[in-house]
Order: C-alpha cells, then structure tokens, then sequence
C-alpha cells in the first residue's frame, strides 16, 4: 500500500511539452541571404548553430528544393523503408527534399536551403512553414522567398 501515495501523485506530462504547435500556430520565420549554389552551406550552418545552442538533433528537419542534402542521397541508398524509419524515429537530423516533404512529421524547427528554381521553392516553402512547429529558417534569396512566404519576411 505505500505505492498509492505515488501513484495518486500527479503525474508531470512529458508529452504535453513536447506536443508540436497546433496547426493555427505561426512558426517565427528567420531568413539567411544565400545565392542558390550557397543555400545548402548556408543550412548547414545553421543546423551546426542551433545544434550548438542545445537544441536536440530530432527536433530538426532539413529540407531542399534543388539537389538533395549527401546525407539524404547517402541514406536513400539503403532504400526508402530504412530511410523514413529514421523520420519515423525522430533521434537526429533528417534531411529531405522538397517533392517528398509533405511525407515528413511536424519537427520543432524546420531548415529550408532554396537551392533550386523558383518553381521548387513555390512549392517547398508553404510544405516547410506547416512542418515547422516554432522556428523556421529559410536559407536563399529574399526576393526569391519574401516572393513566396509574404513580403518583409
């Protein structure tokens, strides 16, 4: 009987915290100026600074919509089951492309490299802002992406 007290207790709700945004909810948007061929370096560094800030691996998708992030390709290699378990199982970084973004899960922090013609960031961008639960961080030409997501972004 001296389990009652403890189980009676209320209990803190891990999930509750970790819950994503709801769906009405803005991510704040950060834009990093890059040329097309410079976005992908640009979104590296950006997973480097946030990483280095504390902020956990799984909570960060990366996505691109020109040529796909090495990780990706090199992953995609085993197939695409063992590639979308890795999502699935949200312990590090994942890196996608733009076309299969949709496919991933709501992540705290979303990384765009616009790193392909206006028609894939026309397309990846609105993908990108519902993934993103708080942040988002869009690497590529203003004029390009404010042309997208809003002007002044």
């Amino acid at each position: 009987m001296q389990r009652t007290p403890r189980d009676t207790a209320p209990k803190p709700g891990p999930s509750a915290p970790a819950a994503p945004a709801p769906a009405s909810a803005t991510p704040q948007i950060q834009l990093i100026p890059a040329s097309a061929q410079g976005a992908l370096d640009a979104a590296e560094e950006a997973v480097d600074l946030l990483l280095d800030s504390g902020r956990a691996p799984g909570d960060v998708l990366v996505i691109t919509t020109g040529e796909q992030h090495p990780w990706a390709v090199h992953e995609l290699s085993f197939g695409e089951a063992s590639y979308w378990a890795q999502h699935d199982a949200g312990d590090d970084v994942f890196y996608t492309d733009g076309a299969a973004a949709g496919r991933a899960g709501v992540r705290p922090v979303v990384v765009v490299a616009v790193n392909g013609g206006p028609e894939s960031a026309a397309a990846a961008l609105p993908t990108a802002r519902s993934r993103a639960g708080s942040l988002l961080i869009v690497c590529g030409d203003p004029q390009q992406i404010n042309a997208v997501l809003g002007a002044g972004v």
